[in-house]
This record gives C-alpha cells, sequence and structure tokens, in this order.
C-alpha cells in the first residue's frame, strides 16, 4: 500500500481550510484518511501552520511520500531537515 501525506480541503468557497492528513494513494482527496497530522489555513494574514512533526516523521521513516505542496510546508517548518538528519544517522 502506497501512502501519503497530502492535503484535505476543508471550509467553504472562497474560504479553504486544508488538513494535513496520511492517507493511502489510491483515495480521492477529500476521501479516506488515515490519520490527520496537522493543518493549514493559507486565509489568514500569515498564513497559519500547526503540524505535530512527531507523527510527520514517524510516517516518513515508514516510507510515507509527502506531496509537493505539503513537503513545502515541512521544509519552512523544519521537519524535512530533521528528517535527513534522522536519515543520515
Amino acid at each position: 500500500m502506497a501512502v501519503k501525506i497530502r492535503l484535505k480541503r476543508m471550509g467553504s468557497k472562497r474560504k479553504p481550510f486544508y488538513r494535513v492528513v496520511v492517507a493511502d494513494s489510491r483515495s480521492p482527496r477529500d476521501g479516506r484518511i488515515i490519520e490527520q497530522i496537522g493543518t493549514y489555513n493559507p486565509v489568514t494574514e500569515t498564513p497559519e501552520v500547526s503540524i505535530d512533526e512527531e507523527k510527520a516523521l514517524d510516517w516518513m521513516t515508514k516510507g510515507a511520500k509527502p506531496s509537493d505542496t505539503v513537503r513545502n510546508l515541512f521544509s519552512k517548518q523544519g521537519i524535512m531537515e530533521k528528517f535527513h538528519e534522522s536519515k543520515n544517522n
């Protein structure tokens, strides 16, 4: 089973709010998920990002691949750097 870390869109029209979720790559964007690991709100003046680093690192060590957008969010939070450090040690 290929597992992805990606965004699930919530909110109403023109007011998006996203949840960072772990899901099977074959499931639809807003469909069935395995676990929610954070949120992302791009509408606010400074975009709000809250991610559980421990869960994100745990899923990536198990083989979950982040989507491009989630990879950018993780890089800004410093999670990708921690993942690469733990992988090299």
